[in-house]
């Protein structure tokens, strides 16, 4: 019986790794072992990056909702406490939005914390 070998499946391995290589810079996209190494390093930071980009978003909103909230006298802290105690049930994401792009509809928010 003749001995099988696994060209196929090798072959299409590393085909798979060097098509997840394109665009990469130099033998890291033309050599199969260059190119894993490469392709194993960008899945680690995409993998660890996807919990960052939940940090980096929650930072950018809590700047911009303290922004809004100088801007009528209160810190962000101040905000946030008075929320919870009138129990407004907004999030940090859609407080951001509207301290961007609705500065009315923001003060009315700064105005009833700073009623209670």
């Amino acid at each position: 019986m003749p001995r099988a070998n696994s060209s196929v499946p090798h072959r299409k391995k590393h085909k798979k790794i060097l098509k997840m290589a394109k665009g990469y810079r130099g033998s890291r996209s033309k050599l199969y072992v260059n190119a894993k190494d490469a392709v194993e390093k960008a899945l680690q930071y995409a993998y660890r990056d996807r919990r960052v980009k939940k940090r980096t978003f929650r930072q950018l909103w809590i700047a911009r909702i303290n922004a809004g909230a100088r801007l009528h006298g209160l810190s962000y802290s101040a905000l946030i406490h008075g929320l919870k105690e009138k129990n407004v049930e907004l999030n940090r994401k859609s407080l951001a939005e509207i301290a961007l792009t609705d500065p009315v509809g923001f003060e009315k928010i700064a105005e009833m914390v700073k009623a209670a």
